[in-house]
């Protein structure tokens, strides 16, 4: 795995598929008709929904035990027929730019290949406030390996102590986690907040337009608002923020992300349960 930077700007790392685009649904369908059209009529399209967010060749293994290049290439032929559904959540485009007019690098981390950005960047909105991406095509292993997100670190030269991943599935949280950075999750992708807490969200948010809602409150250039700690056996956390219970502390510079996450309160802190200190 490529070593993770040490230094450099702040930064969101954006996955794309039922983050800022609302594809998973159809990704499901046409990963199901493709699947059977490739022979493997055992698998529903619930267990199809929970395998989205890894890479087609780990998901076609994950799901009928095998590699099937006939499956993957199915899925693409279905793909390209429901492509012209493809919308943006609500306010996606808005998210983007308020985080990079807030001064952070807003990356896209995808799992896709280089190739979807041709039509995933129009769909979205906002190319003007993107300042870089990654996608399957730049490393060897994509999602749930940590690689993508490193790799979109480096290429943009992000500070992962002041970097904070957005997804929709415990793939996007295991990638996070293992790439050092923090991670906040979005239910829209269709995985519900339990599942997506107990792979260890640090916060959890509806979409893009609730992630949107506190930071869009705030001025740019706003300060951070003050922190607390909210009981002697939980992280300090932003005023407005519900506690996070997902405290980790696997390094020494764990981050809590709060409400205002992207004023961006990405704080990072010398241990769980000691106070914060300013970048």
């Amino acid at each position: 795995m490529p070593q993770s930077p040490t230094s450099g700007r702040p930064g969101v790392l954006f996955d794309v598929d039922g983050t800022l685009l609302d594809t998973n649904y159809l990704h499901v369908l046409a990963w199901w008709q493709g699947l059977r059209d490739a022979g493997h009529h055992g698998v529903t399209m619930a267990e199809v929904h929970q395998a989205i967010g890894i890479a087609s060749e780990q998901l076609v293994e994950k799901l009928v035990g095998q590699p099937s290049e006939a499956a993957i290439a199915a899925h693409s032929e279905r793909y390209e027929k429901l492509r012209d559904q493809v919308v943006a959540f609500d306010r996606a485009a808005d998210l983007v730019s308020a985080c990079a007019d807030r001064g952070y690098s807003v990356v896209l981390a995808t799992s896709g290949k280089e190739s979807d950005l041709d039509w995933m960047l129009p769909a979205i909105g906002a190319e003007d406030g993107l300042a870089g991406s990654a996608t399957s095509s730049d490393v060897e292993q994509a999602k749930p390996a940590p690689d993508l997100l490193v790799t979109a670190m480096q290429k943009n030269n992000l500070d992962p102590a002041r970097t904070v991943a957005v997804g929709d599935t415990v793939w996007d949280i295991q990638s996070a986690h293992d790439a050092g950075v923090a991670i906040i999750a979005l239910t829209c992708g269709g995985i519900s907040r339990q599942q997506l807490r107990e792979a260890g969200a640090d916060q959890i948010f509806d979409d893009p337009a609730d992630l949107l809602d506190p930071l869009g409150r705030l001025p740019a250039g706003q300060p951070r608002p003050g922190l607390r700690r909210s009981s002697a056996t939980q992280p300090f956390v932003p005023v407005v923020a519900m506690p996070s219970t997902n405290c980790r502390c696997p390094t020494k510079n764990k981050m809590i992300i709060g409400m205002v996450v992207i004023t961006l309160a990405v704080t990072t802190i010398s241990q769980c349960h000691s106070p914060p200190k300013p970048y």
